[in-house]
């Protein structure tokens, strides 16, 4: 019934409903890396934009931020080494070309990319997306700029929690579930406001190749503004094309080792995905499920290439090869 952005070390829910992952460090690849000259050019990189944003931001009329603040995350990634890689499903003449060769990691963003909103301005929407990562806030905003909804301690972390209240995070407290009717009032005034908002119902921080289901408590802000939900397909792959862990941020991982292991790796790419639109409909739970089907790539599909244990979604190890139009193998993973 929550949702973050950062996780925090997995440990004993503080209640039945308080989200968890069973994803560790087994789950993570550690991939090609670069050399540390390359790590420290990326450090330096960091940094500079960082102690950089709060000063152009604020010589920046308020009216000509977005490109602004579009411009910073992709700058980000650049300098991270992830590549953005951006298909449209939503419209015919967005779709890529199967042919075409995957991207790779410092290349030119797509055209796609280029000129890709999730709504048009003073639209409001409710993204929706599976959660990996901390550089997730980054890849939606290097799309389009929006607002999230995060755990409360965020604000207070250094740099990143800066960052979170000059991007208007709507804070959660993950322990109190009487928090949460104002956190989904809050979120449905937002909308209402044509505001775009991302959300993360996983609630946690996964692998990648393992999911949790969403929950639908935030689905009913949008059912309440009448706004339509946007599903996101969130992939990080490597230069090959096939599903990559690197910057997952699950099980005992602090901060400081997820970044860690994401300055060192060659050849990430963040693949986002947008499905076609959902209208919110009445009921949240099956507007959940709808969504979920959207986020997972199962809409509009014969196949079913995830399978189901308890809360856990994983991919069928019985299927031999991906579908059409889908880049990496089929990489079976065990769930307890």
């Amino acid at each position: 019934m929550v949702t973050e952005i950062f996780a925090a070390p997995k440990s004993a829910p503080v209640h039945a409903w308080m989200p968890a992952c069973p994803c560790g460090s087994g789950c993570i690849d550690e991939g090609d890396r670069v050399g540390r000259v390359r790590v420290a050019a990326r450090v330096a990189g960091v940094a500079g934009l960082l102690l950089s944003f709060p000063v152009v931001n604020g010589l920046t009329p308020a009216g000509r931020r977005e490109p602004l603040h579009r411009g910073y995350a992709r700058a980000m990634l650049s300098v991270l080494g992830i590549r953005l890689s951006v298909i449209d499903n939503r419209f015919a003449d967005t779709e890529p070309d199967p042919n075409a060769p995957h991207p790779t990691a410092g290349s030119e963003p797509s055209r796609a990319a280029k000129r890709t909103r999730f709504a048009e301005p003073a639209q409001g929407a409710l993204i929706i997306a599976g959660h990996v990562s901390w550089s997730d806030v980054l890849v939606l905003a290097a799309v389009q700029p929006l607002g999230f909804v995060a755990r409360a301690d965020m604000l207070e972390w250094p740099l990143l929690g800066k960052l979170a209240i000059r991007m208007r995070v709507i804070p959660i407290e993950r322990e109190s579930l009487r928090e949460l009717p104002g956190v989904v009032a809050r979120l449905r005034d937002r909308l209402r406001a044509g505001d775009r908002v991302a959300a993360f119902p996983e609630g946690t921080t996964w692998c990648g190749r393992a999911y949790g289901s969403l929950r639908p408590a935030l689905f009913q802000a949008a059912i309440d503004a009448g706004t339509p939900v946007q599903p996101v397909r969130l992939a990080y792959r490597d230069g090959s094309g096939a599903s990559c862990t690197v910057p997952a941020f699950i099980g005992d991982d602090g901060f400081t080792t997820s970044a860690a292991r994401v300055l060192r790796a060659r050849g990430l790419v963040a693949e986002v995905v947008l499905e076609p639109r959902e209208l919110p409909g009445s009921d949240r739970r099956e507007l959940a499920r709808r969504v979920e089907r959207a986020v997972r790539g199962e809409s509009g599909s014969p196949h079913r290439d995830w399978i189901e244990a308890g809360s856990t979604r994983v991919r069928d190890p019985e299927l031999g090869a991906p579908r059409p139009g889908h880049r990496g193998g089929v990489i079976p993973i065990r769930a307890e």
